[in-house]
């Protein structure tokens, strides 16, 4: 079955930066936007960046704009999400998510999700 594995996760400091990477297996990866959405403890999934299947067009929510940045390689079946300046508030867990609609900020959008990675912004 369909498989997105992320990875990259980890603790760093205020104003680090991280590279998250997300490898689909078993779909065809061009044909499908890639979103990631983020979950911290006690609160809702929500949207962080998405790259149409195209890779022509990104969004992100407002909160990260400026900071992430959402790309993808199709030749390798992968996404990335890059995280700059990052802060405290920058900690959850991190999911990516792959799909066809045209419905790419909402998790109903997405029909496969990876496992996610944690990442915890301290000092």
């Amino acid at each position: 079955q369909v498989q997105l594995v992320e990875s990259g996760g980890g603790l760093v400091q205020p104003g680090g930066s991280l590279r998250l990477s997300c490898a689909a297996s078993r779909l065809t990866f061009s044909a499908y936007n890639m979103g990631w959405f983020r979950q911290a403890p006690g609160k809702e999934r929500e949207f962080v960046a998405v790259i149409r299947w195209s890779g022509g067009t990104t969004y992100n929510t407002d909160s990260v704009k400026g900071r992430f940045t959402i790309s993808r390689d199709n030749t390798k079946s992968t996404v990335y999400l890059h995280l700059n300046s990052l802060k405290p508030e920058d900690t959850a867990v991190y999911y990516c998510a792959a799909g066809t609609r045209n419905l790419f900020t909402a998790t109903e959008g997405f029909d496969y999700w990876g496992q996610g990675t944690q990442v915890t912004v301290s000092s």
